[in-house]
C-alpha cells in the first residue's frame, strides 16, 4: 500500500497552498518520525518559489520545485549538504534571465546542492547552429548550463509506502519543450527511508518529438563547509585525471583531489575523470573533511553517466567557497567541442534516459573509512594517469 498526494498539477490546476503529512497519519507502524510538508517563500526574488521539506528522522531535504526540483541543501547532525552562494535568496525563474553577462545570467540564481544542467545543453555559453534548418544562417546562441533548473515543475506528488521499508518517495515532472526545438520531458523521483542518512534522485528524461534529438545531462553537486574545508579530499577511484584548462595544470594535475582554503583571487580549477566501476557498473567518489571524520559519497552507473567532471573553486567564503562534484553525460565543454568529441547523447522518438544517483552521508571515521576501501576495491590494481595539459 502506498500513501499518494498530489500537492501540484498544471495539468489539474492546482497547486496546494500549505501541504503537511506525518508518520502519525500514514505509518503509525514506523518506529522513525518523519513528515513531508510544502512552504511558499515570500520576499525579494524568492517570492512565490515552493519548497518540499522532507524530514526522515534523521535527514531533513530542501527541494525546489519551482526551479527545476533541484535540491537546495541536506542537513543531518552536524553534517550539512550544501554551500554558501552570494545568491542568498532562493530565486524564482522570473528573476532569472539567462542572456545577462554574456550568457552566464543562469548564476544569478546558483545557490543549490544539486542543480541539474541540461536538457537540451550545458556548459560555457557558445554559438551553436545544430538546430537550425538547412539555409538558416543566425546562430544558436546557448547560455550558461540550459534551461532546466530554471523551469518549474509542472506536477508534484507526495508517496509514502506505507509498509517497511517506509519510503518517502517526491515525485516531479519538468517540462522543458518548445515548437521548432527539442520537446523533453524531465520525470524524478527523489527518495529517502525514515532514519536513514542517504536519499536517492532518479531521473528518465524522454524525447516527446517526432524526431532524434541530442541531450546532455550534468549533476552540479555543490559543497561548501563544514565538509569543504583547508585539508578536505576527494577520494576517487581513477584511471585517468585530465585538467580541463591550463589553470586546472597549476600546482599539479596530481593534487587535483586536495582542497586548500579560501583564497583571495583564486581562479577555478575543473578536472575530467574517467572512473572505475564494479562488476556491475557502479562507481563511487567521496568528499571526505580535514580529519576524515565525515563524508559524503556520490554512486552511480558510469554506463548512464560515463563523464565526471571535479569543480575547485576555494575562493574567499563571501564569494562562494564551494567544490561540486559532477557526474554527466558528458563534460562542460561548449557543446559544439562535446558533439565533436562524439560525447553529445542523442534520444530516438518517444525513447527515455534513466539515471539514478545514491547520495550517502558517512557521519563518523568509521563509515569515512569504510567508503575508502570501498573506492579501494574499485581502483584495485589499475595505475592512474594523470595528463599534463587539456585536450588539445
Amino acid at each position: 500500500m502506498t500513501f499518494h498526494q498530489t500537492i501540484i498539477s498544471s495539468r489539474l490546476n492546482v497547486n496546494v497552498d500549505a501541504f503537511h503529512v506525518s508518520r502519525e497519519q500514514v505509518t503509525p507502524d514506523c518506529p522513525v518520525n518523519w513528515s513531508v510538508r510544502k512552504v511558499r517563500l515570500h520576499g525579494g526574488r524568492q517570492e512565490g518559489v515552493d519548497l518540499i521539506v522532507v524530514d526522515n528522522g534523521r535527514m531533513k531535504l530542501r527541494i525546489v520545485a519551482t526551479r527545476g526540483m533541484n535540491i537546495l541543501d541536506a542537513e543531518c547532525g552536524d553534517v550539512r549538504l550544501g554551500w554558501d552562494s552570494p545568491v542568498t535568496e532562493v530565486v524564482h525563474p522570473n528573476w532569472i534571465e539567462p542572456d545577462a553577462r554574456g550568457g552566464i545570467g543562469w548564476l544569478e540564481g546558483f545557490n543549490e546542492y544539486v542543480a541539474r544542467c541540461g536538457l537540451e545543453w550545458f556548459g560555457a555559453p557558445c554559438e551553436d547552429t545544430h538546430h537550425h534548418a538547412p539555409g538558416e544562417a543566425p546562430a544558436n546562441n546557448l547560455t550558461l548550463h540550459g534551461k532546466i533548473s530554471n523551469l518549474p515543475a509542472s506536477e508534484v506528488e507526495v508517496l509514502v509506502q506505507q509498509e517497511a521499508p517506509y519510503r518517502i518517495t517526491i515525485r516531479g515532472l519538468v517540462r522543458e519543450e518548445s515548437l521548432f526545438g527539442p520537446k523533453f520531458a524531465l520525470g524524478t523521483e527523489i527518495s529517502t527511508v525514515p532514519g536513514e542518512s542517504s536519499f536517492r534522485v532518479s531521473d528518465t528524461i524522454t524525447n516527446r518529438g517526432s524526431g532524434e534529438e541530442e541531450f546532455c545531462l550534468l549533476y552540479h553537486v555543490n559543497h561548501g563547509t563544514p565538509l569543504l574545508e583547508d585539508g578536505a579530499r576527494i577520494v576517487a577511484a581513477a584511471t585517468r585525471v585530465t585538467p580541463m584548462t591550463e589553470r586546472a595544470t597549476e600546482g599539479g594535475v596530481e593534487n587535483y583531489a586536495k582542497i586548500g582554503p579560501p583564497t583571495v583571487g583564486y581562479s577555478e580549477q575543473n578536472y575530467m575523470l574517467d572512473l572505475c566501476t564494479d562488476d556491475e557498473g557502479w562507481t563511487r567518489v567521496m568528499l571526505q573533511n580535514a580529519k576524515a571524520d565525515r563524508g559524503v559519497s556520490l554512486s552511480w552507473r558510469k554506463a548512464a553517466l560515463p563523464c565526471f567532471t571535479i569543480w575547485k573553486n576555494t575562493q574567499p567564503e563571501s564569494d562562494g567557497y564551494v567544490t561540486g562534484l559532477e557526474p554527466g553525460t558528458n563534460y562542460p565543454y561548449p557543446r559544439p567541442s562535446e558533439r565533436k568529441a562524439g560525447r553529445v547523447m542523442k534520444l530516438a522518438s518517444g525513447a527515455s534516459h534513466e539515471t539514478s544517483i545514491e547520495i550517502a552521508i558517512q557521519p563518523d571515521a568509521d563509515a569515512v573509512s569504510a567508503t575508502t576501501e570501498d573506492i579501494a576495491a574499485l581502483q584495485g590494481d589499475a595505475e592512474t594517469t594523470y595528463d599534463s595539459a587539456p585536450p588539445a
